[in-house]
């Protein structure tokens, strides 16, 4: 399945009914008079959150989204029939805005919650309206309104509550795939990663979390650079973040500076968001040597930072407790 977590789309209500002129000729009923119906209202365009849905994609394919028009008036005062409301399906965690101006219309975070996002046309008058005693028999009537037409810019960002984030190959998709049933694609280059993937970690009261395997930030990600400005957006949900470090990299602490540079480049609260600090990949480092890169790392975040290896298994019941701890989670 591609992952799209960016549309566009046009949404376009629907056009209300026009009214009718019509006028009652009955046998028995003298002078019957005007008994033209009004039109129906216009069908409106309503988003809806799917928590069967995980991307965008449905949208790379369909941009324009009509609502049914209002049927016209009949005779006998008879209204014309409204619309059926148009609903569209979009992943729960959609911002939904105005695409010309930017401004925030909704976000849909829970299953079935609902945003309109276009209202349709009032229907017409008939002449029946326009009775009075002045006209006796009005051949006025009004036409439907038009609907409401937006364009608007859907953007996904991902509902979990830990976003697990570092630099490429620093161990993200394995610490994952441990942790929880997931199965991002793993091999030993960069950017294996390309979309965001979910896992769900089943906690000590039975219940599950959502962690996010976040792809690698590069320097200069919050400016466009790399693969992580297009994700970093949904870690912007997230309660917690831990931070992945590589521990056979030559420029351990650089690495760290690189990702705490790049959430204060980004903003929207990252930077002061709560992180667990674990170095990955301890496996290969010996016990002297770790201490001692541990102790660098603790010094430069000053507060004590988890030794870990998600490929062996190995010290993750601490992380994992860490993370309950962070959550308020017994």
């Amino acid at each position: 399945m591609q992952f799209i977590d960016q549309a566009r789309i046009a949404v376009q209500a629907g056009r209300g009914g026009d009214g009718i002129s019509a006028f009652r000729r009955e046998k028995y009923v003298p002078a019957g008079g005007p008994s033209g119906g009004d039109g129906g209202r216009g069908a409106n365009v309503v988003l809806r959150a799917d928590a069967n849905l995980q991307t965008l994609l449905d949208f790379k394919y369909k941009r324009l989204f009509p609502a049914p028009d209002g049927r016209r008036g009949g005779p006998n005062r008879a209204t014309g029939a409204s619309g059926d409301h148009l609903v569209i399906k979009v992943p729960c965690g959609t911002e939904v805005r105005d695409a010309r101006t930017g401004i925030l219309l909704g976000d849909l975070t829970d299953p079935d919650q609902e945003l309109p996002v276009a209202f349709g046309g009032r229907g017409g008058l008939g002449n029946a309206h326009y009775l009075s005693n002045r006209n006796r028999a009005p051949e006025k009537f009004t036409e439907g309104r038009d609907g409401e037409h937006w364009l608007l810019q859907l953007e996904l960002k991902l509902l979990a509550e830990v976003g697990i984030i570092g630099l490429p190959n620093a161990g993200k998709s394995t610490l994952i795939s441990v942790l929880s049933a997931a199965r991002p694609k793993i091999a030993d280059y960069p950017f294996t990663t390309l979309v965001p993937n979910l896992g769900v970690v089943r906690r000590p009261s039975g219940d599950g979390t959502v962690f996010a395997d976040i792809p690698g930030l590069i320097a200069g990600a919050a400016q466009g650079a790399g693969l992580g400005h297009d994700f970093l957006r949904h870690i912007e949900r997230t309660r917690l973040l831990i931070h992945l470090i590589d521990a056979s990299t030559e420029d351990v602490l650089g690495d760290v500076q690189v990702i705490e540079q790049e959430l204060q480049a980004y903003g929207h609260g990252l930077s002061e968001r709560p992180r667990i600090v674990a170095l990955n990949k301890i496996e290969i480092l010996d016990p002297t040597d770790l201490t001692e890169l541990r102790g660098q790392i603790e010094t430069h975040v000053g507060h004590p930072i988890l030794a870990i290896s998600a490929a062996a298994s190995k010290n993750l019941p601490e992380l994992l407790a860490a993370v309950w701890q962070q959550l308020g989670i017994p």
